[in-house]
C-alpha cells in the first residue's frame, strides 16, 4: 500500500527545474554542431616565403624548393605559375565565406629566371556575374508540338530485332502458318 506522500504530486518548481536542466543540456550538446569550421585550401604560401624570391636572380628550381609546386599554370603560357591560398569558413545552413585569399603570380623568362612577382589579395578580386539575356543558337525555332510530332514514327525498337526464337521470324509466326507440326493442329492420322 502506498503512503499519502507517494500519491501527492511533486511541487511545480521542481518539475520546472528538471525541465530547465534537460533543456540546457540539449541546447549545449548541439552547440558544437553549429560551430563554424575553418578550412584551408590551396597552397599554404606565406608572405615570408615569397618575399625571399629575387626578380632577375631566382630560378624555377629555387621557386620549387621555396614554395613547392604551383597550384596552377597559365592556360597559354607555361612560364606563368600561380599559387593560390584560401581560408574558407564553413557555417552550417549558409554559404561558405572566404576569410582570407592570397594569390601569388610568378612569371619566368625563356631561360627559367623569375622576371615578375605579383601578390594579389581578397580585395583585388573581381567578382564575375551571370550575363543577362539568352545565348543565340543557330537553326530554326520550333515549338514543343513540332518537336513531339517530328519524332513520331522514327523510333521502332523491334525494327532491328532478328532472332530464330522470337520476333517476326520466330516459331510462332513461321512460314508454315502456326505453332508446331507445320500448322496441322491436333488432327489424328
Amino acid at each position: 500500500m502506498r503512503s499519502p506522500k507517494d500519491t501527492m504530486p511533486r511541487p511545480r518548481s521542481l518539475r520546472l527545474f528538471w525541465c530547465a536542466v534537460i533543456g540546457a543540456g540539449v541546447a549545449l550538446s548541439g552547440c558544437s554542431v553549429f560551430k563554424p569550421s575553418v578550412v584551408q585550401r590551396g597552397s599554404l604560401v606565406e608572405a615570408d616565403d615569397y618575399n625571399k624570391l629575387k626578380v632577375g636572380e631566382t630560378s624555377r628550381s629555387d621557386v620549387m624548393d621555396a614554395l613547392g609546386s604551383p597550384t596552377g599554370r597559365a592556360t597559354f603560357d607555361d612560364n606563368t605559375w600561380i599559387y593560390v591560398s584560401m581560408t574558407h569558413v564553413l557555417v552550417p545552413i549558409s554559404f561558405p565565406q572566404v576569410r582570407k585569399q592570397d594569390v601569388v603570380v610568378l612569371t619566368f623568362d625563356q631561360n627559367g629566371i623569375l622576371r615578375n612577382l605579383r601578390s594579389l589579395h581578397k580585395n583585388d578580386a573581381r567578382y564575375v556575374t551571370m550575363a543577362a539575356g539568352r545565348t543565340p543558337t543557330p537553326g530554326t525555332k520550333i515549338n514543343i508540338m513540332q518537336q513531339i510530332l517530328g519524332n513520331v514514327g522514327r523510333y521502332n525498337p523491334l525494327s532491328q530485332m532478328t532472332s530464330t526464337y522470337g520476333g517476326s521470324m520466330g516459331p510462332m509466326n513461321s512460314m508454315n502458318g502456326g505453332p508446331g507440326h507445320g500448322g496441322s493442329g491436333n488432327s489424328l492420322p
